[in-house]
């Protein structure tokens, strides 16, 4: 197998075996991994540089994703799946976690404190979002059983600052608590808050 390449657009790299495009690696992978043009190599040391470009690939874009927001494990793999092969996606994850920038339990309480003081969620959807996202059963049990949420604060927080317009509308009260109801707050809780609005 014959080995070439040209200069992509920034730092890419585009790598040609035997005269036809194989892979996009980048300028850094390509300085550690050069192999002069028209050098030919075996199958097995192409599937090791195939194996490594995708490998580098993985890892910058975990550098990528976990740049702009927290992930769980879970979560990025996903993310990861959607552009290089399994294999590369558990390695690069191994790397994070070495590295200390993925921790499904250091997430899970920012994700919790998010939940609850931006998304004012009840403790029941907050539970169903947490295992959604990856989070371990056992964390999110943990975690919540820590936090105390009062979802009568919540649901009154929620009426005055969001819904107390709706209000005034014509069936708005039913409005509201069907709103809330989507919301995962119970029937009683929401029947609670009203009480202590009005009283």
């Amino acid at each position: 197998m014959i080995i070439s390449h040209n200069k992509g657009r920034g730092r890419k790299i585009h790598i040609l075996a035997d005269g036809e495009y194989a892979l996009t690696t980048d300028v850094d992978f390509w300085a550690d991994h050069y192999i002069k043009d028209g050098s030919e190599i075996s199958e097995e040391e192409w599937a090791e540089f195939v194996s490594e470009a995708n490998y580098r690939k993985a890892v910058n874009k975990c550098f990528d994703f976990l740049s702009r927001r927290d992930y769980s494990v879970k979560e990025l793999r996903g993310k990861l799946l959607k552009t290089v092969d399994a294999d590369s996606a558990d390695r690069a994850i191994e790397r994070m976690l070495e590295l200390d920038y993925l921790d499904d339990e250091r997430y899970a309480e920012s994700l919790l404190n998010h939940l609850i003081n931006n998304k004012k969620m009840s403790s029941s959807f907050i539970r169903q979002e947490m295992l959604k996202r990856g989070i371990s059963r056992d964390t999110v049990d943990a975690l919540l059983s820590e936090t105390e949420i009062d979802n009568v604060s919540v649901i009154a927080e929620l009426i005055v600052k969001k819904y107390r317009t709706k209000l005034e509308a014509e069936n708005g009260r039913d409005k509201v608590i069907a709103a809330l109801m989507r919301k995962g707050f119970t029937y009683s809780d929401i029947k609670a808050a009203f009480r202590e609005l009005e009283e």
